[in-house]
């Protein structure tokens, strides 16, 4: 077996030292190393979303990453979303009760932000499109479209 080793990562804007085994899971190096616990395991297949991260600009399920694979990445989890105070987009979940039980949210709130980055003003079937990586099973999706929808403008209730 490959011992512990030091990997650099660049998480949320500081650069962090963790010791893991290279194929230790990133959400665990994530949760327990750093205690960065927004980011959830749900099914821990790749299926559900619940944890997501955005890896070097793209999004990732941690679940399958082996921290190995990241040395050297800058990682953003939603503990990285809000430096200074929530977002639009944390705002507008909050004002389209697009939140119940939470446990999505994170990885929801970080396929949109991937999503509006690559496309600033999508439509709903694109919204849809950019969250099908991500279940829920307590909101039925509206709600959260809707809080995407206003961020990209395309609601008169737009937060911004």
């Amino acid at each position: 077996m490959t011992p512990a080793v030091p990997i650099i990562l660049t998480v949320n804007g500081s650069l962090r030292t963790v010791t893991a085994h290279p194929m230790a899971r990133l959400l665990d190096v994530l949760r327990d190393g750093l205690r960065l616990t927004g980011t959830k395991e749900g099914c821990g297949e790749g299926e559900c979303g619940a944890c997501a991260v955005l890896m070097d600009g793209r999004l990732v399920d941690s679940c399958l990453v082996p921290v190995g694979q990241a040395q050297g990445s800058e990682i953003v989890t939603v503990e990285g979303m809000a430096q200074e105070g929530l977002t639009p987009l944390q705002d507008a979940f909050v004002v389209h009760n697009a939140t119940q039980c939470g446990f999505c949210t994170p990885g929801m709130l970080l396929a949109a932000k991937d999503l509006l980055h690559r496309c600033p003003h999508p439509d709903e079937a694109q919204i849809r499109h950019g969250l099908a990586g991500n279940v829920c099973r307590c909101t039925g999706y509206v709600k959260i479209v809707d809080a995407v929808q206003a961020v990209a403008g395309a609601s008169p209730e737009s937060p911004q």
